[in-house]
C-alpha cells in the first residue's frame, strides 16, 4: 500500500502498548497522527501529542480533537489489573463518546475499534473462534469490551457511524507490558543471575498470541477496508502452548537453563486454558495475515525490554488483549 497524503489519524489510547505501534504505523503510511492520552510518554518520532481524558474531558474538547480527523482508533482500555469501576468507565463511557462524537462530525470518520477474544469467552479445547462463535464474557474485563464493541458495532449497524471491531488476541512484542505474563518474565530473567536464580510457574493452557506489529497492521488495513459494521478477528490463528512461549523467552535472554526452575503448581488463567482465533474472515476482506514470527516477536520483547526508561507504566493501560 503506498503512502496516504493528507489523511489525519487520530489515536485514542495512542501512547499505550498497542496505541504506540498503531501510530508509527499510521505514521509511516503518511498520515498525520495525533495520539490521545491521559499522561504524556516518550514522544513517538513523527506523532503529534495531546495530553486528553477523553472519559471526562468535555465534549467540546473531543470534537476540537477529532474533527479534522479521516481515522479514530480507539486502542484505550484497562488491563486485567484494573477494578471494575476503572474497566466499566475505559470500555463502556469512553466508547460512547467517541461514537456520539464521530457520529456528529462533517466529516464522518472512519472508526476502528479495538476488542478482545475474551469477548467470546472460555471456549472448549481445540476450538477455532471464528466471528459468529456466541460470545459469553467470563470477566469483568471481557464483559465490558463486549458492551463497547457492540456500542460500536449498533451504531454501524443503524448508519451512524462508518466503522468496525477488530477483536485482538493476546498480543505480544516489544515493548510488552510488565503486567503481562510475558512482560513480567521479561523483567524478571533481567534480574537473573547466579545470587537470584529464576523460579517459574507455568500452565499448560495454550493460547493464540499475536506480535504488536501485526495488530498495527491490521489497524492500517481496517482504516482503509470497506468493512464496516463487522467484527474482524486478529491474531496468529495457532493456539501456542504457554510453556513453549516462555522457552522461547528464555532462550532469547540466553539467561543459562540452570538459573530457571520450573515450579509446579496451580495458576488461574482468567481467560480460559485455550484460544485460537479463526483469522480467515481478516484475511479475506482485508487481505491481512500476520507476518512476525512468535519467535522473532519474542525475540524483539526481550531486546525492547533492556531499552532505559521505557514507560511501562503507561504501556500497562492498554495490555489485556
Amino acid at each position: 500500500m503506498g503512502h496516504i497524503r493528507d489523511r489525519q489519524a487520530v489515536v485514542i489510547g495512542g501512547t499505550g502498548f498497542i496505541g504506540r505501534h498503531i501510530c508509527r504505523a499510521l505514521a509511516k503510511r503518511g498520515y498525520e497522527v495525533l495520539a490521545i492520552a491521559r499522561k504524556p510518554a516518550e514522544p513517538i518520532s513523527g506523532v503529534a501529542f495531546l495530553a486528553l481524558d477523553a472519559i471526562s474531558a468535555p465534549t467540546g474538547d473531543i470534537v476540537r480533537a477529532t474533527r479534522s480527523a479521516d481515522l479514530v482508533v480507539n486502542a484505550a482500555g484497562d488491563s486485567w489489573e484494573g477494578d471494575e469501576a476503572s474497566m466499566t468507565a475505559s470500555h463502556i463511557p469512553l466508547v460512547d463518546r467517541l461514537v456520539d462524537t464521530v457520529a456528529a462530525l462533517p466529516r464522518r470518520p472512519r472508526l476502528v475499534h479495538l476488542g478482545s477474544v475474551h469477548e467470546y469467552g472460555p471456549v472448549p479445547d481445540g476450538t477455532a473462534i471464528a466471528e459468529d462463535h456466541p460470545t459469553a464474557p467470563g470477566t469483568p474485563y471481557a464483559r465490558t469490551k463486549l458492551v463497547g464493541s457492540r456500542i460500536v458495532l449498533g451504531a454501524a449497524d443503524a448508519g451512524r457511524i462508518d466503522g468496525c471491531v477488530l477483536r485482538v488476541t493476546n498480543v505480544c512484542g516489544p515493548g510488552t507490558p510488565r503486567g503481562s505474563f510475558l512482560g513480567g518474565l521479561a523483567h524478571r530473567l533481567r534480574h537473573t543471575t547466579e545470587d537470584t536464580p529464576l523460579a517459574v510457574t507455568l500452565v499448560d493452557d495454550r493460547r493464540d498470541f499475536i506480535d504488536v506489529r501485526d495488530v498495527a497492521e491490521a489497524v492500517v488495513l481496517a482504516a482503509s477496508s470497506p468493512v464496516t459494521g463487522r467484527v474482524l478477528n486478529i491474531g496468529q490463528g495457532d493456539a501456542v502452548s504457554m510453556r513453549e512461549l516462555a522457552r522461547l523467552l528464555i532462550s532469547a535472554s540466553q539467561v543459562p537453563d540452570r538459573l530457571v526452575r520450573e515450579e509446579s503448581g496451580a495458576v488461574h488463567s482468567k481467560g480460559g486454558s485455550w484460544t485460537q482465533a479463526d483469522i480467515r474472515l481478516a484475511r479475506r476482506l482485508m487481505g491481512w495475515s500476520p507476518k512476525v514470527a512468535l519467535k522473532e516477536s519474542l525475540h524483539d520483547l526481550w531486546a525492547a525490554s533492556a531499552t532505559p526508561g521505557r514507560p511501562a507504566a503507561a504501556a500497562a493501560r492498554t495490555e489485556g488483549h
